[in-house]
């Protein structure tokens, strides 16, 4: 019968074998597998040979790789078995009641060697991407709070991380002024790597169609890329200072940015124009964010607007600067609608949640904090980090599932989760 192996492989699997041996004290094995390989040139004294340890790290790799496969079966059984059963009554954990995170996290994750510039989720995976000023993005396993892998390719701080709507792609941006995509199907390597700005370059972003790049420098550009090809298709300018974020709405007809120059600006993407420029913040302003529609009626209710609630994307941003403040902003007439005080420091981080009814922020006053919007206060304050918290990211996954407890077979549950990072160097992983 023909091996499986190559050449290659056997001699690697040899080799881990008698390390595996002669480290096991099973000396006369050992001498009867080495006289029958014929392998004579064993550096067992190297800790650093790639066959030292290889044969322990690859079952306990094959044992966590079976424990996963059980529980995505366990998963996928639960599923199906709940798209045949579509009159089941809900449960409770399809609660209407929206999620706030709470003390202490669910996992805190330890393996950069800098502070945290960026988190992002992977949109259908349990996985969660780091971007570090180690030059280095890290992958992990947020559900089990397990770290997965290194992805190395840029030579300065990673700013930003991203993935695409269908999780097929990754992105990063550097102060290497490089643009990279990732494959996270093919243990992430690099596909393509981008060049155009002549600084360092601060955020990178998916469109919602997957199909274009935008980016922001501190050469005080905006530009739009085309995946496919890697090419800078557009380039925006207006911003006087360093763009520090730019995020498009939900449908993608609209960009907002942020700068160091004080402002936020509302773009049209097909024309590049800026539709609107929002001044009130008293300093650099470091995050802008488009509210969902599910909470222009919180908004609006803390604005006292009355009339019908406009329908389209973009209507409503949320800014957070080094001021100290969030401000809430009408996109079409420009007007500030309410100024959030209470953080100690600068303003890092800004979500809305699922709900449309709480804004999130992360700060350098080293906490977490929810505020209502309709009512317009703070609801919970969450000491967060032990260092400034510099990003914040909101995922959805499918979690549990398999045996539990009493032997019998759970459901598993979609839940929302929140990930932080912080210059202490850790991520923080909150769930309910």
């Amino acid at each position: 019968m023909s091996s499986l192996l190559s050449e290659r492989q056997k001699d690697e699997l040899h080799r881990a074998m008698l390390s595996y041996l002669h480290n096991a004290g099973m000396q006369s094995t050992y001498d009867a597998l080495k006289n029958e390989t014929g392998i004579d040139d064993l550096e067992l004294d190297d800790p650093k040979a790639k066959w030292v340890g290889l044969l322990e790290k690859k079952w306990t790799s094959v044992i966590r790789l079976q424990k996963k496969i059980m529980d995505l079966e366990s998963r996928n059984a639960a599923i199906l078995a709940e798209l045949s059963s579509p009159t089941r009554a809900t449960t409770s954990s399809s609660s209407s009641a929206p999620f706030i995170p709470r003390a202490p996290a669910r996992h805190t994750l330890t393996s950069h060697r800098a502070p945290i510039t960026r988190v992002a989720f992977h949109p259908t995976w349990t996985v969660l991407a780091s971007a570090s000023e180690d030059a280095s993005v890290k992958i992990w396993d947020w559900e089990g709070g397990e770290f997965e892998r290194t992805v190395k390719g840029h030579t300065k701080a990673v700013m930003d991380v991203d993935f695409d709507p269908k999780g097929t792609m990754m992105v990063t941006c550097s102060s290497d002024l490089t643009i990279k995509l990732w494959d996270p199907a093919n243990e992430y390597t690099n596909t393509k790597t981008l060049h155009g700005h002549d600084h360092s370059v601060s955020t990178v972003r998916f469109t919602p169609d997957g199909e274009k790049l935008v980016s922001a420098s501190r050469d005080k550009t905006i530009r739009v890329w085309e995946v496919a090809s890697g090419y800078c298709v557009k380039t925006f300018t207006g911003h006087s200072e360093w763009v520090r974020e730019v995020v498009p709405s939900d449908d993608g007809s609209l960009l907002v940015s942020s700068s160091s120059d004080q402002t936020a600006r509302v773009w049209d993407f097909a024309s590049g124009e800026t539709k609107m420029e929002l001044r009130g913040h008293e300093h650099v302003v470091e995050c802008a964010v488009f509210a969902p529609i599910v909470a222009y009626p919180a908004i609006r209710e803390l604005a006292a607007l009355g009339g019908v609630a406009p329908k389209s994307h973009g209507a409503y941003v949320a800014t957070g600067s080094r001021d100290k403040s969030i401000r809430i902003w009408e996109t079409s007439s420009g007007q500030c609608l309410r100024t959030f005080s209470g953080h100690d420091n600068w303003i890092r981080a800004l979500v809305f949640h699922p709900s449309g009814k709480y804004l999130l922020s992360a700060s350098d006053d080293k906490t977490m904090r929810i505020w209502d919007l309709a009512q317009g206060r703070c609801v919970k304050t969450i000491d967060a980090h032990g260092h400034f918290v510099t990003c914040m990211a909101w995922g959805r996954a499918l979690v549990g599932g398999g045996g539990g407890a009493d032997g019998k077979s759970t459901e598993p549950r979609r839940i929302n989760v929140i990930a932080t990072g912080s210059v202490d160097q850790t991520v923080k992983i909150w769930t309910p």
